[in-house]
């Protein structure tokens, strides 16, 4: 059996915004659905076709983050992103140190880089659309 786990991001109307921002900062291919694109279009009319129904960037290595923008009026109210944080891990640090840097630009580092017990080199941030992020880079360490 193969299971592929993808992360879900629920945005409050700048999908768009972030979702390009990743595929700038990790790398893969980005597609987008807008509402009014969408085929449910004709069942939301109160909805701003504007927003992302469905976001997918495929990402290298098999890997897919998703997301869309949250729809007013479809239910409960936006509680915005908490309680996640989503882990990367490269087989070097110079990749990571690069993705880790696009990643914290506008956000806010929480640990910076530096050396661990279980790798090379770990690091902590919150970006500018307040996801977490844990940067994984090198070598696992044997110690």
């Amino acid at each position: 059996m193969n299971l592929l786990l993808s992360p879900y991001i629920t945005f409050k109307g700048n999908c768009a915004e972030a979702m390009r921002y990743y595929e700038s900062a990790l790398g893969g291919t980005l597609t987008l659905l807008t509402v009014a694109g969408s085929p449910a279009a004709e069942h939301l009319p109160h909805v701003d076709g504007n927003l992302i129904m469905h976001a997918h960037l495929e990402l290298p290595g098999g890997n897919r983050l998703l997301a869309s923008d949250w729809m007013e009026g479809c239910g409960a109210p936006y509680e915005g992103i908490k309680g996640i944080s989503l882990a990367l891990t490269y087989d070097n640090v110079d990749e990571a140190t690069r993705r880790f840097n696009a990643l914290a630009d506008g956000g806010q580092i929480t640990m910076p880089l530096q050396r661990t017990f279980w790798v090379e080199q770990f690091g902590m941030l919150v970006d500018r659309y307040s996801i977490c992020w844990l940067v994984n880079g090198g070598a696992k360490n044997q110690s």
